[in-house]
Protein backbone atom coordinates (compact mmCIF):
# COMPACT_ATOMS: atom_id res chain seq x y z
CA UNK A 1 0.00 0.00 0.00
CA UNK A 2 1.10 3.46 -0.74
CA UNK A 3 1.74 5.91 1.96
CA UNK A 4 -0.59 8.63 1.96
CA UNK A 5 -2.93 11.12 4.32
CA UNK A 6 -6.82 9.54 4.90
CA UNK A 7 -9.21 11.66 6.74
CA UNK A 8 -12.65 10.41 7.56
CA UNK A 9 -15.93 12.38 8.28
CA UNK A 10 -17.34 12.26 11.08
CA UNK A 11 -21.55 12.43 11.09
CA UNK A 12 -23.81 13.19 13.78
CA UNK A 13 -22.43 16.52 14.87
CA UNK A 14 -24.82 18.97 13.39
CA UNK A 15 -28.32 19.17 14.24
CA UNK A 16 -28.48 15.54 15.19
CA UNK A 17 -30.39 15.61 18.01
CA UNK A 18 -32.28 18.44 19.61
CA UNK A 19 -30.89 20.25 22.34
CA UNK A 20 -31.32 19.44 26.10
CA UNK A 21 -34.18 17.47 26.76
CA UNK A 22 -36.54 18.61 24.45
CA UNK A 23 -36.48 15.21 22.88
CA UNK A 24 -36.25 12.40 25.18
CA UNK A 25 -38.34 10.05 24.18
CA UNK A 26 -39.96 6.67 25.72
CA UNK A 27 -40.37 3.28 24.24
CA UNK A 28 -42.91 0.40 25.66
CA UNK A 29 -42.73 -2.99 23.27
CA UNK A 30 -43.40 -6.25 23.14
CA UNK A 31 -40.41 -8.24 24.21
CA UNK A 32 -38.69 -11.16 25.51
CA UNK A 33 -36.69 -11.50 28.82
CA UNK A 34 -32.50 -12.71 27.79
CA UNK A 35 -31.02 -14.13 30.69
CA UNK A 36 -28.56 -11.66 32.99
CA UNK A 37 -28.81 -9.08 30.07
CA UNK A 38 -32.74 -7.74 29.82
CA UNK A 39 -35.56 -7.71 31.95
CA UNK A 40 -39.11 -6.94 31.47
CA UNK A 41 -40.85 -3.59 32.93
CA UNK A 42 -37.44 -2.80 33.96
CA UNK A 43 -36.07 0.34 32.50
CA UNK A 44 -33.57 0.95 30.15
CA UNK A 45 -31.49 3.73 28.63
CA UNK A 46 -29.89 3.89 25.40
CA UNK A 47 -28.07 6.86 22.76
CA UNK A 48 -27.43 4.47 19.82
CA UNK A 49 -29.39 1.42 18.21
CA UNK A 50 -25.89 -0.53 19.45
CA UNK A 51 -26.64 -0.29 23.11
CA UNK A 52 -29.07 -2.94 22.03
CA UNK A 53 -25.98 -5.55 21.90
CA UNK A 54 -25.45 -5.11 25.84
CA UNK A 55 -28.89 -6.19 25.77
CA UNK A 56 -28.48 -8.67 23.76
CA UNK A 57 -31.14 -7.82 21.68
CA UNK A 58 -30.49 -8.55 17.91
CA UNK A 59 -32.18 -7.82 14.44
CA UNK A 60 -31.84 -12.07 13.84
CA UNK A 61 -35.04 -13.19 12.43
CA UNK A 62 -34.72 -16.27 15.67
CA UNK A 63 -34.43 -13.46 18.00
CA UNK A 64 -37.36 -13.08 19.53
CA UNK A 65 -36.60 -9.44 20.61
CA UNK A 66 -36.17 -9.10 16.80
CA UNK A 67 -39.24 -6.63 16.51
CA UNK A 68 -37.82 -4.40 19.33
CA UNK A 69 -34.41 -4.34 17.25
CA UNK A 70 -36.40 -2.99 14.29
CA UNK A 71 -38.23 0.00 16.00
CA UNK A 72 -35.43 0.87 17.93
CA UNK A 73 -33.28 1.01 14.95
CA UNK A 74 -35.81 2.97 12.91
CA UNK A 75 -36.09 5.69 15.86
CA UNK A 76 -32.38 6.14 15.97
CA UNK A 77 -32.43 6.46 12.08
CA UNK A 78 -34.41 9.51 12.34
CA UNK A 79 -33.22 10.54 15.97
CA UNK A 80 -29.56 10.31 15.17
CA UNK A 81 -26.99 8.50 17.89
CA UNK A 82 -27.07 10.50 21.15
CA UNK A 83 -30.22 10.49 21.21
CA UNK A 84 -32.11 9.60 25.09
CA UNK A 85 -34.39 7.03 24.18
CA UNK A 86 -35.93 5.12 27.49
CA UNK A 87 -36.96 1.65 26.73
CA UNK A 88 -39.11 -0.93 28.25
CA UNK A 89 -40.30 -4.35 27.47
CA UNK A 90 -43.48 -6.55 28.14
CA UNK A 91 -44.76 -9.52 27.53
CA UNK A 92 -46.89 -10.51 24.40
CA UNK A 93 -49.90 -10.77 26.26
CA UNK A 94 -49.99 -7.22 27.18
CA UNK A 95 -52.09 -5.49 24.11
CA UNK A 96 -51.79 -1.71 23.40
CA UNK A 97 -54.37 -0.54 26.03
CA UNK A 98 -52.85 -2.81 28.71
CA UNK A 99 -49.93 -1.21 27.91
CA UNK A 100 -50.79 2.17 28.14
CA UNK A 101 -53.52 1.87 31.35
CA UNK A 102 -52.33 3.59 34.32
CA UNK A 103 -54.34 1.41 36.60
CA UNK A 104 -51.42 -1.08 35.41
CA UNK A 105 -47.77 -1.28 35.90
CA UNK A 106 -47.06 -0.82 32.47
CA UNK A 107 -45.74 2.04 30.74
CA UNK A 108 -46.77 4.13 34.32
CA UNK A 109 -43.64 2.61 35.17
CA UNK A 110 -41.55 4.01 32.71
CA UNK A 111 -42.99 7.52 33.14
CA UNK A 112 -42.12 7.23 36.85
CA UNK A 113 -38.42 5.83 36.32
CA UNK A 114 -37.55 8.86 34.35
CA UNK A 115 -38.87 11.00 36.62
CA UNK A 116 -40.31 13.32 34.30
CA UNK A 117 -37.95 13.41 31.34
CA UNK A 118 -40.48 12.15 28.62
CA UNK A 119 -41.57 14.46 26.25
CA UNK A 120 -42.96 11.69 24.11
CA UNK A 121 -43.93 7.87 23.86
CA UNK A 122 -44.41 5.31 21.66
CA UNK A 123 -46.13 1.70 22.46
CA UNK A 124 -45.13 -1.17 20.10
CA UNK A 125 -47.26 -4.09 20.28
CA UNK A 126 -46.21 -7.73 18.40
CA UNK A 127 -48.84 -10.08 19.87
CA UNK A 128 -48.63 -13.90 19.67
CA UNK A 129 -49.19 -15.54 16.20
CA UNK A 130 -52.16 -17.10 17.86
CA UNK A 131 -53.33 -13.56 18.64
CA UNK A 132 -57.29 -13.27 17.39
CA UNK A 133 -58.06 -9.71 17.17
CA UNK A 134 -61.80 -8.41 16.90
CA UNK A 135 -61.66 -5.57 13.91
CA UNK A 136 -63.68 -2.67 14.15
CA UNK A 137 -63.88 0.05 11.45
CA UNK A 138 -61.03 -1.85 9.97
CA UNK A 139 -58.78 -2.26 12.93
CA UNK A 140 -57.95 -3.72 16.07
CA UNK A 141 -61.24 -3.04 18.45
CA UNK A 142 -58.24 -2.65 21.30
CA UNK A 143 -57.31 0.55 19.36
CA UNK A 144 -60.46 2.66 20.84
CA UNK A 145 -60.06 1.74 24.61
CA UNK A 146 -55.75 2.20 23.56
CA UNK A 147 -56.98 5.67 22.73
CA UNK A 148 -58.71 6.44 25.72
CA UNK A 149 -56.33 4.65 28.02
CA UNK A 150 -53.11 6.90 26.68
CA UNK A 151 -54.92 10.07 27.08
CA UNK A 152 -55.82 9.27 31.11
CA UNK A 153 -51.88 7.82 31.17
CA UNK A 154 -50.85 11.18 29.39
CA UNK A 155 -53.22 13.50 31.81
CA UNK A 156 -51.95 11.53 34.71
CA UNK A 157 -48.60 12.58 34.10
CA UNK A 158 -48.99 16.15 33.56
CA UNK A 159 -51.99 16.31 36.57
CA UNK A 160 -49.71 14.36 38.92
CA UNK A 161 -45.80 15.03 37.87
CA UNK A 162 -46.23 18.30 36.16
CA UNK A 163 -44.94 16.31 33.51
CA UNK A 164 -46.44 16.64 30.05
CA UNK A 165 -46.15 14.09 27.30
CA UNK A 166 -48.20 12.74 24.51
CA UNK A 167 -48.15 8.75 23.12
CA UNK A 168 -48.02 7.55 20.00
CA UNK A 169 -50.19 4.42 19.06
CA UNK A 170 -50.12 1.73 15.95
CA UNK A 171 -52.88 1.44 13.81
CA UNK A 172 -53.27 -2.37 14.19
CA UNK A 173 -54.57 -5.22 11.78
CA UNK A 174 -55.68 -2.75 9.29
CA UNK A 175 -58.59 -4.96 6.68
CA UNK A 176 -57.27 -2.83 3.66
CA UNK A 177 -60.68 -0.89 3.88
CA UNK A 178 -60.12 2.63 4.31
CA UNK A 179 -63.73 4.08 3.66
CA UNK A 180 -64.28 1.68 7.32
CA UNK A 181 -61.53 3.77 9.81
CA UNK A 182 -62.80 5.50 12.47
CA UNK A 183 -62.70 9.55 12.35
CA UNK A 184 -60.55 10.34 14.94
CA UNK A 185 -61.32 14.00 14.61
CA UNK A 186 -64.59 12.77 16.65
CA UNK A 187 -62.53 12.37 19.60
CA UNK A 188 -60.76 14.69 22.28
CA UNK A 189 -57.21 12.88 22.68
CA UNK A 190 -55.11 15.62 22.15
CA UNK A 191 -52.47 14.00 23.83
CA UNK A 192 -52.74 10.54 21.43
CA UNK A 193 -51.42 10.21 17.97
CA UNK A 194 -52.61 7.25 16.11
CA UNK A 195 -50.01 6.18 12.70
CA UNK A 196 -51.09 3.90 10.18
CA UNK A 197 -48.73 2.21 7.95
CA UNK A 198 -45.31 0.26 8.52
CA UNK A 199 -41.95 -0.41 6.56
CA UNK A 200 -42.61 -3.92 6.08
CA UNK A 201 -45.36 -5.07 3.86
CA UNK A 202 -48.34 -6.25 5.15
CA UNK A 203 -47.75 -5.78 8.36
CA UNK A 204 -49.81 -6.08 11.29
CA UNK A 205 -48.40 -2.75 13.29
CA UNK A 206 -47.48 0.49 12.16
CA UNK A 207 -43.95 2.02 12.38
CA UNK A 208 -44.33 4.40 16.05
CA UNK A 209 -40.61 4.16 16.50
CA UNK A 210 -39.61 6.06 13.07
CA UNK A 211 -42.17 8.62 13.74
CA UNK A 212 -40.46 8.84 17.51
CA UNK A 213 -37.36 9.28 16.32
CA UNK A 214 -38.00 12.15 13.85
CA UNK A 215 -39.92 14.17 16.95
CA UNK A 216 -37.03 13.13 18.71
CA UNK A 217 -34.90 15.11 15.94
CA UNK A 218 -36.54 18.23 15.39
CA UNK A 219 -37.36 21.31 17.17
CA UNK A 220 -40.68 21.66 19.76
CA UNK A 221 -42.35 24.22 17.31
CA UNK A 222 -41.31 21.57 13.86
CA UNK A 223 -44.08 19.88 11.86
CA UNK A 224 -42.93 16.27 11.59
CA UNK A 225 -43.49 16.25 8.35
CA UNK A 226 -41.92 19.36 7.05
CA UNK A 227 -40.37 18.60 3.83
CA UNK A 228 -37.61 20.75 4.44
CA UNK A 229 -36.21 18.17 6.80
CA UNK A 230 -35.33 15.53 4.12
CA UNK A 231 -37.27 12.19 3.54
CA UNK A 232 -37.59 9.80 6.36
CA UNK A 233 -34.25 7.62 6.28
CA UNK A 234 -36.57 4.43 5.15
CA UNK A 235 -36.35 2.30 1.76
CA UNK A 236 -40.27 2.01 1.31
CA UNK A 237 -43.52 2.18 3.36
CA UNK A 238 -46.29 0.35 3.27
CA UNK A 239 -49.93 1.35 4.12
CA UNK A 240 -51.18 -2.63 4.74
CA UNK A 241 -50.04 -4.75 1.30
CA UNK A 242 -49.70 -1.24 -1.01
CA UNK A 243 -46.63 1.27 -1.04
CA UNK A 244 -47.93 4.73 -0.06
CA UNK A 245 -47.64 6.13 -3.42
CA UNK A 246 -50.28 3.68 -4.31
CA UNK A 247 -53.07 3.91 -1.28
CA UNK A 248 -55.23 6.75 -0.98
CA UNK A 249 -53.25 8.53 1.61
CA UNK A 250 -55.44 11.42 1.44
CA UNK A 251 -58.63 9.98 2.85
CA UNK A 252 -56.00 7.97 5.67
CA UNK A 253 -55.14 11.79 6.43
CA UNK A 254 -58.34 13.26 6.70
CA UNK A 255 -59.85 10.77 9.34
CA UNK A 256 -56.85 11.86 11.52
CA UNK A 257 -54.70 9.15 11.00
CA UNK A 258 -50.63 9.92 10.60
CA UNK A 259 -49.65 8.34 7.77
CA UNK A 260 -47.16 8.11 4.90
CA UNK A 261 -46.94 10.37 1.42
CA UNK A 262 -44.76 10.95 -1.36
CA UNK A 263 -44.39 14.45 -3.65
CA UNK A 264 -44.34 14.30 -7.51
CA UNK A 265 -40.46 15.15 -7.95
CA UNK A 266 -38.81 14.11 -4.79
CA UNK A 267 -37.39 10.86 -3.94
CA UNK A 268 -38.14 9.30 -0.72
CA UNK A 269 -41.37 8.67 1.68
CA UNK A 270 -42.35 11.94 4.30
CA UNK A 271 -44.65 11.81 7.29
CA UNK A 272 -48.54 12.92 5.62
CA UNK A 273 -49.21 15.20 8.86
CA UNK A 274 -48.56 16.06 12.97
CA UNK A 275 -52.02 15.39 13.76
CA UNK A 276 -53.35 13.95 17.46
CA UNK A 277 -56.59 12.26 17.72
CA UNK A 278 -58.76 15.23 18.51
CA UNK A 279 -61.05 17.91 17.25
CA UNK A 280 -60.16 19.77 14.20
CA UNK A 281 -60.45 23.07 16.22
CA UNK A 282 -58.09 22.03 18.98
CA UNK A 283 -55.90 24.16 20.08
CA UNK A 284 -53.78 21.40 20.55
CA UNK A 285 -54.22 19.06 17.74
CA UNK A 286 -50.89 18.80 16.15
CA UNK A 287 -47.70 17.46 17.73
CA UNK A 288 -45.76 20.80 17.23
CA UNK A 289 -48.51 22.99 19.11
CA UNK A 290 -48.81 19.93 21.49
CA UNK A 291 -44.76 19.72 21.82
CA UNK A 292 -44.63 23.82 22.04
CA UNK A 293 -47.10 24.46 24.82
CA UNK A 294 -45.81 21.65 26.85
CA UNK A 295 -42.25 23.03 26.26
CA UNK A 296 -44.02 26.48 27.78
CA UNK A 297 -45.80 24.42 30.64
CA UNK A 298 -42.70 22.65 32.01
CA UNK A 299 -40.81 26.10 32.47
CA UNK A 300 -43.45 27.90 34.00
CA UNK A 301 -43.83 25.16 36.75
CA UNK A 302 -40.26 25.22 37.06
CA UNK A 303 -39.53 28.75 37.52
CA UNK A 304 -43.21 29.25 39.60
CA UNK A 305 -42.11 26.52 41.56
CA UNK A 306 -39.39 28.67 43.88
CA UNK A 307 -42.57 30.89 44.49
CA UNK A 308 -44.34 28.37 46.26
CA UNK A 309 -45.19 28.97 49.91
CA UNK A 310 -43.06 31.84 49.72
CA UNK A 311 -44.06 35.26 51.49
CA UNK A 312 -46.48 37.84 49.51
CA UNK A 313 -46.31 41.68 50.38
CA UNK A 314 -49.84 42.83 50.55
CA UNK A 315 -51.65 46.11 50.50
CA UNK A 316 -53.78 47.28 52.82
CA UNK A 317 -56.69 45.95 51.37
CA UNK A 318 -55.33 42.63 50.88
CA UNK A 319 -54.50 42.44 47.42
CA UNK A 320 -51.15 41.99 45.45
CA UNK A 321 -48.25 44.56 45.30
CA UNK A 322 -47.82 45.70 42.21
CA UNK A 323 -43.96 45.33 42.20
CA UNK A 324 -44.21 41.91 43.18
CA UNK A 325 -46.59 41.34 40.32
CA UNK A 326 -44.41 42.93 37.97
CA UNK A 327 -41.45 41.00 39.41
CA UNK A 328 -43.14 37.42 38.98
CA UNK A 329 -44.68 38.78 35.31
CA UNK A 330 -40.58 39.01 34.48
CA UNK A 331 -39.32 36.43 35.67
CA UNK A 332 -41.51 33.78 33.77
CA UNK A 333 -41.19 35.86 30.08
CA UNK A 334 -37.60 35.68 30.94
CA UNK A 335 -37.56 32.29 31.49
CA UNK A 336 -39.84 31.73 28.31
CA UNK A 337 -37.58 34.02 26.06
CA UNK A 338 -34.32 32.41 27.02
CA UNK A 339 -35.23 28.62 26.59
CA UNK A 340 -37.94 29.09 23.77
CA UNK A 341 -38.21 32.76 22.20
CA UNK A 342 -34.27 32.75 21.83
CA UNK A 343 -34.67 28.97 20.97
CA UNK A 344 -36.62 29.89 18.02
CA UNK A 345 -39.59 27.94 19.55
CA UNK A 346 -42.23 30.68 19.33
CA UNK A 347 -43.84 32.82 16.25
CA UNK A 348 -41.79 36.06 16.62
CA UNK A 349 -42.79 38.90 14.55
CA UNK A 350 -39.29 39.75 13.59
CA UNK A 351 -40.44 43.18 12.51
CA UNK A 352 -41.35 44.23 15.76
CA UNK A 353 -38.56 44.89 18.74
CA UNK A 354 -41.03 44.22 21.07
CA UNK A 355 -42.46 41.34 20.21
CA UNK A 356 -41.04 38.16 22.68
CA UNK A 357 -43.90 35.95 21.84
CA UNK A 358 -45.02 35.09 25.29
CA UNK A 359 -47.09 37.24 27.98
CA UNK A 360 -47.56 36.70 31.87
CA UNK A 361 -50.33 38.93 33.24
CA UNK A 362 -51.29 38.92 36.80
CA UNK A 363 -53.77 40.72 37.97
CA UNK A 364 -53.01 42.30 41.37
CA UNK A 365 -56.75 42.29 42.46
CA UNK A 366 -56.42 39.56 44.12
CA UNK A 367 -56.98 38.87 47.84
CA UNK A 368 -54.05 36.22 48.33
CA UNK A 369 -54.54 36.89 52.27
CA UNK A 370 -58.11 35.27 52.31
CA UNK A 371 -57.68 32.81 49.77
CA UNK A 372 -53.82 32.00 49.28
CA UNK A 373 -54.46 31.72 45.63
CA UNK A 374 -52.81 33.56 42.52
CA UNK A 375 -53.73 32.68 39.30
CA UNK A 376 -51.60 33.52 36.69
CA UNK A 377 -51.91 34.18 32.71
CA UNK A 378 -49.71 32.85 30.61
CA UNK A 379 -50.07 33.03 26.51
CA UNK A 380 -46.84 31.83 24.31
CA UNK A 381 -47.25 32.65 20.20
CA UNK A 382 -47.18 29.58 17.87
CA UNK A 383 -46.11 29.45 14.28
CA UNK A 384 -48.73 28.79 11.62
CA UNK A 385 -47.92 26.17 9.09
CA UNK A 386 -48.18 26.50 5.52
CA UNK A 387 -49.77 23.67 4.24
CA UNK A 388 -51.80 24.51 1.46
CA UNK A 389 -50.25 26.38 -0.99
CA UNK A 390 -51.96 28.01 -3.96
CA UNK A 391 -50.48 29.67 -6.47
CA UNK A 392 -52.12 31.55 -9.64
CA UNK A 393 -49.80 30.93 -12.59
CA UNK A 394 -50.21 32.64 -16.03
CA UNK A 395 -48.43 34.02 -18.63
CA UNK A 396 -47.33 37.77 -18.30
CA UNK A 397 -48.72 39.93 -21.57
CA UNK A 398 -46.87 42.31 -23.41
CA UNK A 399 -47.32 45.41 -21.02
CA UNK A 400 -45.99 43.51 -18.19
CA UNK A 401 -49.40 42.67 -16.80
Amino acid sequence: MLSRVKILFENGALGSVVGGTDGVAGMVITAAPVTDKFELAKPYILRKVEDLAVLGITSADSDANAFAYRHVKEFYAEAGEGAELWLMGFPNTETQSDIVDKTQDTAKLLIEAANGRLRAMAVGFNPALDYTPTISNGLDADLAEAMLNAQELAEWATNSLYAPLFILLEAREFNGTIASLPDLTTHEYNRVGVILGDTVSDSRGSATGLLLGRTARIQVQRHVGRVRDGALNILTAFIGDKTAETADVESINDKGFITFRTFTGRSGYYLSDDCLATKTDDDYRSIARRRTIDKAYRIAYETLLDFLNDEIPVTDSGELVPAMVKSWETEVETAIISQMTNEGNLGVDSTDAGDTGVKCYIDYAQNVVATGKIEISLKVKPYGYAKYIDVKLGFITVNGQ
